[in-house]
């Protein structure tokens, strides 16, 4: 039996599309050789996301790197070329070609890929368009209207001015705080 604090996490290169058969092939591969005490755990990266799909609105897989694959491994020259021999690996991540042994990720990196696996990335219900009356529905301003002035669609954010007190005033509110006022 190995050393388990010599196991690091790795990335591999692979063509696009075949991570998952890349992961299946690199596990039987592991177990036909022999080589569990040295290849332990492969993960495609995925979140699931709502999305449509033939028109349908549904919940999807998608890959969070295209084309990488991670390995949890021993490097030694045998693990080392086992892997990078696979089916579909073109090599290592990190690797300085030549033939040396690529740099493994940090103990951090892994933890917050690791952390974040099946989360669900939800897209908007509703869309929102610069000048569009909301009614807020959350948080400080709830039951207040107001004019949308500026959005911020990667971070689900919307600013909004509101009348309080006779003056406006600016509101940053998260998407799901507001819907658009159709009274």
């Amino acid at each position: 039996m190995v050393e388990t604090a010599k196991k690091k996490w790795y990335v591999l290169h692979t063509y696009s599309g075949y991570e998952d058969k890349v992961k299946s092939d690199l596990l039987s591969r592991a177990q036909s050789m022999g080589m569990q005490d040295y290849i332990f755990r492969v993960i495609v990266p995925e979140r699931e996301k709502l999305g449509m799909y033939r028109g349908k609105k549904q919940e999807i897989e998608e890959k969070i790197f295209p084309g990488y694959v991670l390995v949890e491994m021993v490097m030694t020259d045998e693990s080392w070329f086992i892997v990078r021999n696979t089916p579909n690996v073109t090599g290592f991540v990190g690797g300085h070609g030549g033939g040396s042994k690529p740099a493994p990720l940090l103990d951090s990196e892994i933890q917050h890929i690791l952390d974040h696996q099946g989360e669900k990335e939800v897209e908007p219900t509703q869309h929102f368009e610069v000048g569009d009356l909301v009614k807020i529905n959350d948080g400080a301003f709830a039951g207040l209207t107001g004019k949308v002035t500026s959005i911020q669609e990667d971070q689900q954010k919307l600013f909004v001015s509101i009348d309080m007190f006779g003056r406006q005033t600016s509101a940053e509110l998260n998407f799901d705080q507001a819907k658009k006022d159709v009274d």
